[in-house]
């Protein structure tokens, strides 16, 4: 029999934040970084004036040893990697080395959070965000970016309307160890009332990407905000990857690691996980799979778990009539949240001109031909749903 033996909080996932961290990122480290942390608070200035370079050389060593806390390691590798991405991107081409200063330590705080030295979405968004009044929720509207490459209103708004996805997906993600205890027990009520949370969670997910556009319009964000995010692995402009001075590790050969995306995040993974959606045995599994070595160790290992425990679709399958709707309703929202992708990655991405080789329109910022990806995707969850008869 099944039985769940560890609980959300185990794996870093809140009932009220989800994937993001209960505790409001740290926004600044102590006084032995100020001139890191002026450096990075300097960025979309910087990056104007084409100085990023030459002040990364000049700025003194990381100071390591000095970062004691979970919110300290974590402050330092959103700073790290912001500096590290413009390192890389600024300019008129791609650097395909990053000095020892900045590879050295950019290397060793990644290592103890278990992700590879190069911006991921944990870093972008999740422990990247303020509250503008702390008695308020974590939304859009009271929310802003720590930490920016050329900040305006288009970076702001594409980043938080992602932090405000992750709020409204937490009261769902949080019940699905339960769900699955529910389904172990073969208690179908308590199944229809989870699924029900999860679908209205969903739904919420839904209706604030529907907002991407409010505040973020395409050609900005192709030509101000995307070209800083791009990894390097498969990406035209640096298929020999970026070498990483100093770090002893890596020896002398150049590394390939992929851009920060949304498929880094934990949510549609575990939504996946326990809906049952299959993704065929292919390059685009692959890449999904590989997607997970970016995550947070514990949000990836929930996943796992996740994919390990009971079949809710078979459950489903055999159960009433009404959890059979609550569980297709929730696959109808998953299928509805990667159809609106599939629609804002053509607008956003697809249709734009790419002026600059360094920000190519063909692939995704994770390296991948992304519009066949994404289709795939929606064509399998829509498959998944209780019932479904192929076309």
């Amino acid at each position: 029999m099944y039985l769940k033996t560890m609980g959300p909080a185990e794996f870093g996932v809140s009932p009220t934040t989800g994937f993001m961290p209960e505790t409001d990122p740290l926004r600044r480290l102590p006084r032995s970084y100020d001139l890191w942390e002026d450096a990075a608070h300097l960025l979309p200035k910087l990056l104007v004036g084409d100085s990023i370079r030459e002040i990364v050389c000049d700025l003194p060593p990381f100071p390591l040893d000095a970062l004691k806390s979970g919110p300290e390691v974590e402050r330092a590798m959103v700073l790290l990697s912001y500096l590290g991405h413009a390192y890389v991107w600024s300019g008129t081409e791609a650097a395909d080395r990053i000095p020892a200063v900045l590879a050295v330590p950019w290397h060793a705080v990644a290592k103890r959070l278990g992700r590879p030295p190069v911006l991921s979405y944990a870093s972008y968004c999740l422990h990247n965000w303020l509250r503008i009044q702390p008695d308020r929720p974590v939304e859009v509207g009271n929310v802003a970016l720590i930490q920016n490459f050329l900040a305006g209103e288009d970076e702001e708004w594409f980043v938080l309307i992602h932090a405000d996805i992750e709020m409204r997906a937490a009261q769902g993600v949080s019940r699905l160890l339960e769900l699955q205890q529910a389904v172990a027990d073969r208690d179908e009520e308590r199944v229809r009332c989870i699924l029900e949370i999860l679908a209205n969670s969903i739904e919420g997910m839904n209706r604030t990407m529907d907002r991407m556009p409010e505040h973020c319009d395409p050609y900005i964000y192709f030509h101000r905000v995307r070209p800083y995010i791009h990894g390097w692995r498969d990406h035209p402009g640096l298929l020999g990857g970026v070498l990483y001075e100093g770090v002893s590790e890596y020896g002398s050969r150049p590394q390939t690691f992929r851009g920060e995306t949304g498929a880094q995040s934990g949510i549609v993974p575990a939504l996946d996980a326990v809906l049952r959606i299959r993704h065929g045995a292919d390059e685009l599994r692959s890449y999904l799979m590989e997607m997970r070595e970016y995550m947070p160790p514990r949000h990836r290992a929930f996943v796992e778990h996740l994919e390990a425990g009971p079949d809710l679709r078979s459950f489903v399958v055999d159960g009433g009539a009404v959890v059979r709707n609550w569980y297709n309703a929730c696959v109808a929202g998953v299928d509805e949240f990667r159809s609106t992708h599939l629609k804002f990655a053509a607008s956003y991405i697809h249709q734009q001109a790419s002026k600059d080789p360094k920000n190519p329109s063909d692939v995704g910022t994770g390296g991948t031909p992304f519009m066949p990806y994404l289709r795939k995707h929606r064509d399998e969850t829509r498959a998944s749903a209780a019932g479904y008869s192929a076309p």
